[in-house]
């Protein structure tokens, strides 16, 4: 789900800025992107936004951190200087092109230079991050608890409307199934008759009620209704459950195909590709909850 948060914390020589943003994702997929001598804060950056923030997502984190009393010393990379150079002074050889080499050009490289950072106390400086990543994260939530809230009040209301159709379609199943009971009997007749077969009324009654209870869609309608019911509970659980959510959604799928494969009337052909297209509209974005 998609949200953004951001904090700031100084005092003293120190200046942190912790910025966390995400998009939709099945999975959770976290980059923290910090300055190269704090790393080491890296995976406990990870494991403190998945657990306070974010489970289920793309989540990046941006960490801007100055620390003046601790900004160390400038050194040049002597080493890899002298290769860099041998190396143009070989391809200027090899190619004939005029040697320009100057210390200024050779400064301009990003790797001629390093900062000597002194050694830092882990534990120290975790305890300072974490002062504004925990605002940042408060900060993301609180954005991603509004975007949930309108989720949800979309996803329920096309999901309102499924059960709506289904109950039409279950209505419209007795009228077909009772309609469907009545011209196969009349069939019947009309065929005994035409070739003067005489068979027990109550065989001719139970024959056609019982081909016509293969049109009944009951039980699909039943379970529809149990997984709307399900689909519910699970959205006021206050947890996460987009994956019980996605699971769920096959189910109510597979039944709403069910329902209109043994329908065998128009009406509720045109119910279930009504229900089809909002399941499809709710399936999509229960990918994108946590």
């Amino acid at each position: 789900m998609t949200a953004y948060g951001r904090a700031r914390y100084t005092e003293g020589a120190r200046d942190i800025t912790v910025e966390i943003k995400s998009v939709n994702s099945r999975y959770f997929d976290c980059t923290v992107k910090m300055p190269r001598a704090y790393l080491f804060l890296e995976d406990k950056v990870k494991n403190y936004v998945q657990t306070h923030a974010i489970s289920r997502g793309k989540v990046d984190v941006y960490i801007t951190y100055a620390d003046k009393a601790q900004s160390g010393a400038l050194a040049v990379n002597f080493e890899w200087a002298q290769s860099y150079v041998k190396a143009l002074r070989e391809l200027a050889a090899a190619t004939g092109v005029r040697d320009d080499i100057s210390v200024m050009g050779l400064a301009r490289h990003p790797d001629v230079f390093y900062t000597e950072v002194p050694d830092l106390d882990t534990d120290k400086e975790w305890q300072v991050l974490l002062l504004p990543l925990s605002e940042a994260c408060k900060a993301f939530d609180a954005m991603r608890t509004l975007e949930g809230e309108k989720t949800r009040a979309d996803i329920s209301e096309k999901m309102n409307v499924v059960a709506s159709l289904a109950d039409e379609a279950a209505a419209l199943s007795k009228e077909a199934i009772a309609s469907y009971r009545d011209k196969l009997e009349a069939r019947i007749r009309q065929i005994l008759s035409d070739h003067s077969i005489v068979l027990d009324e109550q065989r001719i009654l139970t024959e056609c009620a019982i081909a016509a209870d293969k049109l009944a869609v009951d039980e699909e309608i039943a379970r529809l209704h149990a997984h709307v019911e399900a689909f519910f509970d699970m959205l006021s659980e206050g947890s996460p459950c987009g994956k019980k959510l996605d699971f769920l959604m096959q189910e109510l799928n597979r039944e709403t195909n069910t329902l209109g494969s043994k329908a065998n009337h128009t009406a509720i052909s045109r119910l279930v590709i009504a229900m089809k297209n909002e399941l499809e509209k709710i399936r999509e974005q229960v990918q994108n909850i946590e």
